[in-house]
C-alpha cells in the first residue's frame, strides 16, 4: 500500500512555486505551501497555504516541518543590484542552513534545494558547463547560493541540489521578462549577429525535473545542472520571440544593443545574455529525466501567454 507523501514547498508564490504546486498535487502528494502572502495561493484538499518565516531574521522552521516527508526549498532573495552581501548571506545561506538543520532527527525523505547555474559558472563561460567544473560564482547572490549548497550537504540530510539555467515560461518575471519586452518592441533590433549560445530552461521542464528527483532514488545526494537539452544562439532566441510577437526579424550588429542596455542601467541583463553559457544537463538526462518542452516551442508559447 502506497502512503501519500507530504511535501513542504517554500517560496510557493514565486514563479517556480506557482507552477510546481499543481504538479506536486497531481503526483498524489499533499502540499504545504509556505509563502509570505499565503492568501494569494489556491486552497484545495491537496494544497495547504501557510505563512513562511521572514528570511531576514533567524527562522524557526519547526512548526512547518510537522508531518512533512519531503521539502522543496525555493525561497530566497532574487538578484537585485545594490544589495549588500550580508543581506544575501542571511536570506539565502543562513536561512537554508537553518531549515536543513531543523530537518535533523525528523523523517525527511528528500530535501530538494533550488540553487542557480550562477553558483556553478557565473554569467558566462567559454566552454560547456558541467557539474565537475570548479564553481566560479561572480555575484554576491550566486556566492550565497553556493554557500547554501554547502549548508545542505553539511546537514547530512537526504538531499538533491538543482542548478537551473535562466528560466522562461508564461508570466515569467525579472531579466527574462525584460528581454522579452525588448524583443517585442516595434523597433528593429540590431541583434542578428549575436552568435553566442545560451542555455535556457522552460518552467515546465524545471517542474518536471523537481518531481523526477523526488520520485527517483538514484538522484539522492546528487547535484545537477538543469537546462533544456539544446542551447540556441541569442540571435535565434530573439528572432523566435519577435516572430511570435509578430515583429520584424532582427538585423545589424550587436554593439548598439549592448550600448542600449548598459546606458539604460540594464548592464546586469547584458552580463547575463551577452556571453556564451552552454549548460550540459547530461548528468540528469543520464539519470532518466526527459524534459517535456522543446526550447523553440516553449519560447513561442511564452510570448502567446504573456509575461510580467
Amino acid at each position: 500500500m502506497t502512503t501519500t507523501r507530504r511535501v513542504l514547498v517554500t517560496g510557493a508564490t514565486g514563479f517556480v512555486g506557482r507552477a510546481l504546486l499543481p504538479a506536486l498535487a497531481a503526483s498524489d502528494r499533499l502540499v504545504r505551501a509556505a509563502a509570505r502572502n499565503p492568501a494569494d495561493l489556491p486552497r484545495s484538499d491537496r494544497i495547504e497555504p501557510v505563512p513562511m518565516p521572514d528570511l531576514a531574521e533567524p527562522c524557526d522552521w519547526g512548526p512547518l516541518l510537522a508531518g512533512i516527508d519531503e521539502i522543496v526549498h525555493l525561497a530566497g532573495l532574487p538578484y537585485r543590484s545594490g544589495v549588500e552581501d550580508t543581506v544575501y548571506d542571511r536570506a539565502i545561506r543562513a536561512a537554508t542552513g537553518e531549515l536543513a538543520r531543523a530537518c535533523a532527527g525528523r523523517s525527511i525523505q528528500r530535501f530538494v534545494y533550488l540553487s542557480s547555474v550562477g553558483a556553478q559558472a557565473g554569467a558566462a563561460v567559454e566552454h560547456p558547463v558541467h557539474e565537475t567544473d570548479a564553481p566560479h560564482p561572480v555575484t554576491a547572490h550566486d556566492r550565497a547560493k553556493l554557500a547554501a549548497e554547502a549548508e545542505v550537504r553539511g546537514s547530512r540530510i537526504p538531499f538533491t541540489i538543482l542548478r537551473p539555467a535562466l528560466l522562461y515560461g508564461p508570466h515569467v518575471k525579472g531579466n527574462m521578462a525584460l528581454l522579452m519586452r525588448i524583443s517585442a518592441s516595434p523597433w528593429p533590433l540590431p541583434t542578428a549577429a549575436f552568435s553566442n549560445r545560451r542555455s535556457f530552461l522552460a518552467i515546465e521542464n524545471l517542474v518536471d525535473a523537481i518531481v523526477f528527483c523526488l520520485n527517483t532514488p538514484s538522484t539522492l545526494g546528487e547535484t545537477y545542472l538543469v537546462a533544456d537539452p539544446d542551447p540556441i544562439t541569442l540571435a535565434e532566441m530573439i528572432t523566435i520571440l519577435r516572430e511570435a510577437a509578430q515583429r520584424s526579424p532582427p538585423a545589424g550588429t550587436p554593439a548598439p544593443f549592448e550600448i542600449l542596455l548598459r546606458s539604460s542601467e540594464r548592464s546586469v541583463l547584458w552580463d547575463r545574455i551577452g556571453g556564451e553559457l552552454v549548460v550540459d544537463p547530461g548528468k540528469l538526462l543520464a539519470a532518466g529525466w526527459r524534459p517535456p518542452v522543446e526550447t523553440r516551442g516553449g519560447l513561442r508559447a511564452t510570448v502567446r501567454a504573456g509575461f510580467d
